[in-house]
């Protein structure tokens, strides 16, 4: 398994609340994504919410480049102030790479670790082996919405999208799950001991993982993602033809063809609602929406590794309805424990509480 590096584009240490995005103007041929009814005429989503972008880290590159977007006026006297934010950046960018690198090798150290053990242990049980990683996979999305919630209690996080993409991860990670498990993958005691302790253990180390580095846990959980994408893969064209002939189970065809898929479609961040609509008329389809899942999820993963990144599906036709003033949330967020800790003691960042609350 080979995985590319990533380089990412850091915003400004300045905190900030925001009432509420400000309203872009919907172009003429915008359909509502929850209408299903015909084919989808919303072009693929961009996550580019930040006026900077960020090229990507290949294996074997020196540097990590970040482009502004665009292009700041420069005025006498400044010559000396830009050389040595330079030097600041530079050196930034230097410590920012060999971090991202410690991360990203001690995740696939461990991602490989864990491989090699199933490896072992269900050499000829695919069902088994099937069941004890959607026991393992959907585990990250438990741990990243505790955390949240947590940083939501002291008032250090505001932003709904993570907790809702997190939370339909999580439901399509349970389905997979039960999916399995009609197919017998825990029919052996022991199957189920090993993922449920294994389980356990994933659950806490993501939690402390994910308040020191959100960045790094959500790197982990992209390895972990694409091992279940390369799993599926690798079954369905072994088995593929005997696939074709067993039927889908129940519980694939009421999740993929059922009447609500809004969760089915949330936590596709890198495309439209309604733009995917899977078939299941026999256990190969399930397998294969299955595979697509776990691609899904890796793109969500990736985009989550860029703070701030991330945004529901549906949050974009929200865009396009007045704002309620009294309904207005300020927004605010945090990158690990440090960064939400350094935040709330700012005075800048009270004063800014403070006048937020009088306008409401």
């Amino acid at each position: 398994m080979s995985l590319s590096s990533s380089a990412f584009a850091i915003s400004a240490p300045s905190f900030s609340f925001k009432a509420r995005r400000p309203k872009t103007p919907l172009p003429s041929s915008f359909q509502n994504p929850l209408r299903c009814n015909s084919t989808p005429s919303v072009p693929p989503l961009s996550r580019k919410l930040h006026p900077v972008k960020a090229t990507i880290l290949q294996e074997g590159e020196e540097d990590v480049f970040v482009e502004k977007s665009f292009r700041t006026t420069s005025f006498p006297g400044n010559g000396i102030e830009e050389v040595e934010e330079s030097r600041g950046n530079s050196s930034s960018s230097s410590l920012e790479k060999w971090v991202i690198k410690v991360e990203q090798s001690v995740n696939i150290f461990l991602t490989d670790s864990v491989i090699k053990i199933l490896d072992t242990l269900y050499r000829d049980r695919d069902y088994a082996r099937f069941f004890v990683l959607e026991t393992i996979a959907r585990v990250p999305y438990f741990a990243f919405i505790s955390v949240l919630h947590m940083y939501e209690s002291f008032g250090w996080w505001r932003r709904a999208d993570y907790l809702k993409v997190h939370f339909a991860e999580s439901w399509n990670e349970m389905h997979h799950l039960l999916i399995m498990e009609e197919l017998g993958g825990n029919s052996w005691w022991f199957d189920r001991f090993l993922a449920q302790h294994i389980a356990i253990f994933y659950y806490f180390m993501t939690v402390f993982m994910y308040t020191l580095s959100p960045r790094m846990a959500y790197h982990f959980s992209e390895c972990v993602e694409s091992h279940a994408f390369e799993t599926y893969d690798k079954f369905i064209k072994a088995q593929g033809d005997d696939l074709k002939k067993q039927p889908a189970p129940e519980v694939a065809i009421k999740y993929y063809t059922g009447g609500d898929l809004y969760l089915f479609d949330e936590f596709q961040t890198d495309r439209a609602p309604c733009s995917r609509r899977p078939k299941i008329e026999n256990l190969y389809d399930v397998f294969m929406n299955i595979r697509d899942d776990e691609a899904e999820h890796c793109k969500t993963m990736k985009a989550c590794q860029t703070h701030g990144n991330l945004r529901s599906p549906h949050s974009y036709e929200e865009d396009g309805f007045e704002d309620t003033p009294d309904c207005m949330i300020p927004e605010a967020d945090c990158e690990g424990i440090v960064d939400c800790i350094k935040k709330s003691l700012t005075p800048s960042q009270v004063k800014q509480i403070r006048t937020v609350e009088r306008n409401r």
